[in-house]
């Protein structure tokens, strides 16, 4: 039996933050392997699986638009948060109207994507296709465990199961350059990344622990 799902996913913004730009966000082109793994566990997530994404579509033109936002300027001290655990008296906390800064990012409009994927099985499991049939029931319905974002929390992804794959506007190839895959969780939080090609709309994401793909 095939364990691979297609889901179409859509938004009016994305922010898929390049981590060589520090201080103002700057969005990839596309979406991300790893931001596309986020969608499918926010619908469904079981320790027993891992999802790896096989190819991501990319449906309508790449338009980018900047805007400014207004963000704090540091975090909380992991020292006060710790203090804070031990006396449970003393809340660290941190006011926008303190440490606000204004920042300018570059993000994507109008974005819509569809993620072909399949799961893994990382535990002993007797029963494959009940975790398919879940994600499809959930999906279906439009239930998701919390909202699926693009890339930021403040860019909801909206999101429909389907069997075949639309027709992408785009068409040739283009280099995307080094894109991030995913986050080595086993191996101290290590970023991957691998080298991004869009042919005729479609980026194929080569397996995780493949020589393609590099720390």
């Amino acid at each position: 039996m095939n364990f691979g799902v297609k889901l179409e996913v859509w938004g009016d913004y994305a922010l898929f933050t390049r981590p060589e730009m520090k201080t103002e966000r700057v969005s990839y082109d596309v979406m991300t392997p790893s931001a596309a793994r986020a969608i499918l566990e926010a619908i469904y997530f079981k320790p027993a699986i891992r999802w790896v994404v096989d190819k991501i579509i990319v449906l309508k033109p790449i338009r980018f638009e900047n805007i400014r936002r207004n963000e704090l300027g540091g975090k909380i001290p992991e020292r006060n948060v710790k203090s804070a655990m031990k006396d449970k008296i003393k809340l660290p906390q941190q006011l926008i109207e303190q440490d606000r800064v204004q920042r300018a990012a570059m993000l994507l409009r109008d974005v819509s994507y569809v993620i072909q994927a399949h799961f893994e099985i990382i535990e002993s499991e007797n029963n494959l296709a009940k975790h398919l049939e879940m994600f499809k029931r959930r999906a279906l319905k439009g239930q998701c465990a919390y909202q699926p974002y693009m890339g930021c929390r403040e860019f909801p992804a909206f999101f429909k199961l389907i069997e075949e794959s639309p027709t992408s506007d785009h068409c040739g190839e283009r280099d995307l350059g080094w894109m991030l895959h995913d986050i080595d969780f086993q191996n101290d939080m290590t970023p991957r990344f691998f080298k991004a090609k869009m042919i005729d709309g479609v980026i194929s994401v080569p397996p995780f622990h493949s020589l393609e793909v590099v720390s």
